[in-house]
Order: C-alpha cells, then structure tokens, then sequence
C-alpha cells in the first residue's frame, strides 16, 4: 500500500490517497476532486477540469500519466 497526495497528482491539498496501485489512487484522487468541486471548493475545480481532460483524452494525457504512475513505483510501502 501506498500514499500520494492530492498534490503529488495536481490537486490543491495534501489529502492523501492510499492504494496498491497507481491506478487505485488516480481513480481516488478523481473521485476526491469530484466531491470536493460538487462541494463548492473552489481550490479544487481546476484540477478537476485537467482530470477530466485527462479522462476525455486519454492518449494526449498519457506523459501525465506515466510521470503519476513512475512516482507511485517510486513511492515506499507505507
């Protein structure tokens, strides 16, 4: 198991997400900025609108993508 931060993926806070992989924690840290803009957090509604850029364009997103999941491998085991 590990942890990134809202930051370490973009966002604004340093909430952590925990997960085996680095696709568990993308997908937490998405639904993190989900619930945090429908929650009228403002900080946060930027980094939601590159997530779900990165969603609707996944082949011109994968550099993030593969920079998230080489920091996840980097990470230790928590």
């Amino acid at each position: 198991m590990k942890t990134m931060t809202c930051q370490q993926l973009g966002g604004p806070c340093d909430l952590g997400h925990r997960g085996e992989t680095a696709d568990e924690v993308i997908h937490a840290q998405d639904k993190h900025l989900r619930a945090a803009v429908k929650a009228g957090d403002e900080t946060h509604r930027a980094a939601r609108q590159e997530m779900r850029s990165r969603w609707m364009h996944p082949k011109q997103s994968l550099g993030w993508y593969n920079d998230a999941k080489a920091n996840f491998a980097a990470l230790p085991e928590d």
